[in-house]
């Protein structure tokens, strides 16, 4: 994770367990397991559902907090760790919650004294009376929503769930968090409602609930998207690449080159995110390169056609090329190169005189592709430098910065495969390497 996503990270759970310490009284008593099991419960309780409510806003791409965490990629990248936060704490939580009674079943624990104040001591106001008449109802509702969360998560984290299933199951985590939410409000140990925590996690928990509002509603992204038709199709075959262009019909608000879009070709299958290829020169067309490295992209050049309707949603992400430096190295593995693609139009558009090395690397070189790469980049002012695996030397950090001796004074950027890109982040790390992450599960 990088830096911004990791300092999000520790200041929910840092936070919130903060203001459940405050709250509870665990470590001023005296010791009860009764008492001390209830504390542990509301605990990761508490964690389970800061997590939840996190991701569950970040799910609806909201663009507020691109800037901080560097892009929508990298808001996928913490929703991810919040997915999988999630489903850790609340297998703990769930284990503070039936274990103890396994333990006494086999005989190796004592049961404990039920007795608790749970009120400590004080007068219970008529809303959380109202709520605890619900606990039977809010126990069973938590524990078969804890179940259908698992299963999700754990779907979603299965690389080889195939896409257009998972963009469906996805969703139903928005009825499982209204559940759970429903679960922890009842549930909540009456004295946190005069704490600190209450209005903290109320919060949260609206704030998630809106966002599972607008999932539900498929409304994501609805006031960012546009109708287009396909204008026309380029199919490179030898390096198994589509090129796509697209006549917008709505009005789209430009893109800065470096930026992606969801596209829907297909609504059965849902959006995918994809580099828009081309700069943004007011014409209303879309360009994309799409490499067919699954069953879906593989099927496109023979699914797609001239005049077939898309939705495309966007823009998205932070790859801009924004840099105070004089110089700028540009990486692209394989399909990594759309990105850069886009740029070089902008600088003709925009006469960029800042010099730039661009090193294009493939293992499978299309000749008619990379004629047409040769000459944008001539046209951008670009120094090209093709790789071809197999063929030329690998390229490496050494490598770089002897063909490119001014590198000192260049910001690199690099977009490809992610073996390829910890390599040169390890190799660079003091140069400020920026690069884009396209794992969105």
């Amino acid at each position: 994770m990088t830096k911004n996503i990791k300092l999000a990270y520790l200041v929910l759970l840092t936070g919130l367990a903060l203001l459940w310490l405050f709250a509870d009284d665990v470590l001023s008593r005296p010791y009860e397991f009764r008492a001390f099991q209830l504390s542990m419960i509301n605990f990761t309780g508490i964690l389970t559902l800061g997590c939840m409510s996190a991701g569950m806003f970040l799910a609806i791409r909201p663009i507020s907090v691109e800037p901080f965490l560097g892009g929508l990629d990298k808001s996928y990248r913490l929703h991810k760790w919040l997915g999988i936060s999630t489903l850790a704490l609340s297998t703990i939580h769930w284990l503070w919650v039936k274990a103890p009674n396994w333990l006494i079943g086999l005989g190796w624990m004592q049961r404990p004294s039920r007795r608790l104040d749970l009120s400590s001591g004080e007068t219970l106001p008529a809303i959380v009376r109202i709520l605890s008449s619900q606990r039977g109802l809010a126990e069973s509702i938590g524990e078969w929503a804890f179940y259908a969360a698992v299963a999700l998560i754990i779907v979603a984290l299965l690389k080889r769930f195939p896409y257009r299933y998972f963009f469906k199951t996805h969703r139903l985590l928005a009825v499982a968090y209204l559940a759970l939410a429903f679960h922890s409000v009842v549930l909540t140990k009456p004295a946190y409602w005069n704490a600190a925590i209450a209005p903290v996690m109320g919060l949260l928990m609206l704030v998630a609930a809106m966002a599972a509002a607008i999932s539900l509603l498929r409304r994501v992204g609805h006031t960012r998207r546009a109708v287009g038709v396909i204008e026309n199709l380029i199919h490179h075959r030898n390096n198994r690449v589509l090129g796509i262009v697209i006549k917008l019909k709505d009005r789209w608000l430009g893109h800065a080159a470096g930026q992606f879009a969801f596209v829907t070709f297909d609504p059965a299958e849902g959006p995918h995110p994809f580099t828009i290829s081309s700069a943004w020169h007011d014409d209303g067309k879309l360009r994309f390169h799409i490499k067919g490295i699954g069953d879906y992209t593989e099927r496109l050049p023979e699914t797609l056609k001239p005049g077939d309707l898309v939705t495309v949603e966007g823009p998205y992400g932070t790859f801009d090329f924004r840099s105070g430096k004089p110089r700028q190295v540009w990486i692209a593995g394989g399909i990594g190169i759309t990105p850069f693609l886009a740029r070089m139009q902008a600088r003709v558009r925009d006469q960029d005189e800042r010099a730039v090395d661009l090193f294009y690397s493939t293992n499978a070189p299309d000749q008619a592709f990379i004629d047409a790469v040769e000459q944008l980049a001539t046209r951008g002012n670009v120094r090209l430098h093709v790789l071809v695996s197999g063929k030329d030397e690998r390229l490496t950090a050494k490598r770089l910065c002897e063909i490119v001796p001014e590198w000192m004074s260049a910001d690199v950027w690099f977009c490809g495969a992610a073996g390829f890109g910890r390599t040169l982040r390890r190799d660079l790390a003091a140069r400020g390497l920026h690069q884009e992450l396209f794992d969105m599960r």
